[in-house]
């Protein structure tokens, strides 16, 4: 056959092919037709389809000169449909001279998934906060933050040998950096990019380069296939876990001297945070659990260590005090009927015990009770505990623990069997601890950051926009200190996606009503010790507001924050 090659081409050699031919159909549709030529195909009639091809292949572009130039065109104006525009093309390089480079198939994924990323938050929320100058402490841990703003992010790229070191020794030595309102030259200040060396250090243990230590729950797809020595020797995970208690009881240790802020134990099944006492409004050490289980309460109960739930008594309140409020506006202006009346619908402990022996006494009168098999008393049990079973690995299941019983949970964890998977690619590695301040064992690790220059949708028009990918476990303290970062550099206008690791966010429940802190003076007398920023410790002392939500979307204008959560 003429013109046909048996060989197969590389892929730049189709894309020469593909431009000559697009030059050749372009330079023939605008030639004028010869009087001896013949008569082309009417428009109306549809061209073949390929088979193999998807809905949304080029070859139906491919087929009509005028569809393919339209491919070709900048994106849409404001009059213009843009749902007609692909997805790809909202990332643009901003040089169109530079020649771009071939890159790995991860990198592509990133870079598409980052494209979805750039148009959806752009649009306002529908129901934002107030416009205020502080945004509330977000305890949950975010897995990965997307920056916009119209002023470049350069000034995060390509630090100097001396300005990583020295963000690093700002870090250790808990050097507090304040900068001014704004930055006229962000990428010429290296008061600016040591400090954002130094909001990006956390610290962690284990330490396992070809694993990925975080997040935990959930992780058995990441972590399958891995080298893991330890899953079969029981001699290396007794090591394991020896040297994880230490590091534990270290964390702890520094917490209650209160040179750690917080830290999380983070298991396959469940997420602990310790936060000090002045945090989050409690005068006295604090450990939160989420998700637990009834087997997990028991076990704690058996341990002696007291702890309540919040979350699921506050919903015991609340329907108390509705049916109180129904009793009241269907009585008949009666108190004693009315007090009959709540007395009947809350009975006592003991009334209930009365009534369970008195449940099986008709049994006893009809002289059947030998022949009908009554419930033992452990299905009684679980009857009385229906509702707290029922939020088992729920955020409503989430555990308080206050003052000198977080030391007995401390030694509950070391000792709990449960802890450490004994199955599947978690067998035998101990949990993952995160700090944002040195402790004994724990190893430093950097949050990845990178910065893409992009065109994003605004309405129905597009415009250059910057972003910032910060990627890791991303605490509260990095979460505020990267904002006052950006609040200087960006001149006060940028907005922020954050994507939680959703078992942490019911981390954001006010608490405030088990210990408050009366006397704050005293009790944060010592807290500016632990390392972290003036400002950041005095987010973090706040009672939290969020309940069992967590910020999703952050803006700045004007210097003021507006969030959803």
């Amino acid at each position: 056959v003429p013109g046909y090659s048996p060989s197969f081409k590389k892929p730049p050699a189709m894309l020469r092919l593909k431009r000559k031919r697009l030059r050749s159909s372009e330079s023939a549709a605008s030639a004028p037709p010869s009087c001896g030529a013949a008569t082309p195909r009417a428009p109306s009639a549809p061209a073949r389809r390929n088979p193999f091809s998807s809905l949304e292949n080029a070859p139906r572009a491919a087929g009509n000169p005028k569809l393919r130039e339209r491919a070709r065109l900048p994106p849409p104006l404001a009059g213009e449909s843009p749902s007609a525009v692909p997805f790809w093309q909202l990332l643009e390089p901003v040089c169109e001279d530079k020649p771009i480079p071939r890159p790995e198939s991860s990198d592509r994924t990133d870079d598409l998934a980052l494209t979805n990323d750039l148009h959806l938050p752009v649009a306002v929320p529908e129901v934002p906060s107030s416009p205020k100058h502080e945004f509330p402490a977000d305890w949950s841990i975010k897995t990965r933050l997307l920056f916009m703003s119209s002023q470049p992010f350069t000034w995060t790229e390509h630090l100097k040998a001396q300005e990583e070191a020295q963000g690093f020794a700002q870090h250790c030595r808990a050097t507090e950096t304040n900068l001014p309102q704004s930055i006229q030259e962000p990428k010429l200040s290296t008061e600016l990019r040591c400090a954002f060396q130094q909001s990006l250090v956390y610290w962690l243990h284990p330490s396992l380069p070809w694993l990925q230590m975080f997040p935990r729950i959930g992780a058995d797809r990441k972590i399958i296939g891995k080298a893991s020595p330890w899953s079969q020797d029981e001699a290396l995970q007794q090591v394991l876990m020896s040297e994880w208690s230490v590091s534990f009881t270290s964390l702890y240790n520094l917490l209650r001297a209160k040179l750690c802020p917080y830290f999380y134990v983070c298991t396959y099944q469940f997420t602990v945070l310790f936060r000090a006492a002045g945090l989050a409004g409690s005068d006295v050490i604090t450990a939160v659990i989420s998700p637990t289980t009834r087997g997990l309460r028991e076990a704690m109960r058996s341990e002696g260590i007291e702890f309540s739930l919040p979350l699921v008594e506050e919903s015991r309140t609340r329907k108390q005090k509705s049916s109180e409020v129904n009793l009241e506006t269907e009585a008949d202006n009666s108190l004693e009927v009315s007090k009959s009346t709540e007395d009947t619908e809350e009975p006592s402990p003991s009334d209930d015990d009365d009534d369970d022996e008195a449940s099986f006494s008709w049994l006893e009168e009809m002289g059947v009770q030998d022949k009908v098999k009554k419930p033992d008393a452990l299905s009684i049990k679980l009857h009385k505990e229906r509702h707290e079973v029922h939020v088992d690995h729920k955020p409503e299941s989430l555990a308080l623990v206050k003052g000198t019983n977080t030391f007995t949970l401390l030694n509950f964890l070391i000792n709990c069997k449960s802890l450490v998977a004994v199955a599947g690619p978690q067998a035998g590695l101990p949990p993952t601890l995160l700090s944002p301040v040195a402790f004994r064992g724990g190893t430093m690790h950097t949050l990845k950051a990178r910065s893409i220059n992009a065109k994003a949708r605004v309405h129905l028009a597009y415009k250059d926009i910057s972003s910032l990918e910060i990627v890791g476990p991303v605490m509260p303290h990095a979460l505020h200190s990267l904002t006052m970062l950006l609040k200087s550099a960006q001149r006060g206008a940028f907005s922020a996606v954050l994507y939680t690791h959703e078992p942490t966010a019911v981390f954001n429940t006010n608490l405030d009503n088990a210990s408050p802190a009366l006397n704050k003076e005293s009790i944060h007398k010592d807290l500016p010790a632990c390392g972290l920023h003036p400002k950041t410790l005095n987010q973090l002392s706040q009672c939290p507001t969020l309940g069992k939500h967590s910020i999703r979307f952050l803006e700045m204008k004007d210097y003021a924050y507006t969030w959803k959560s």
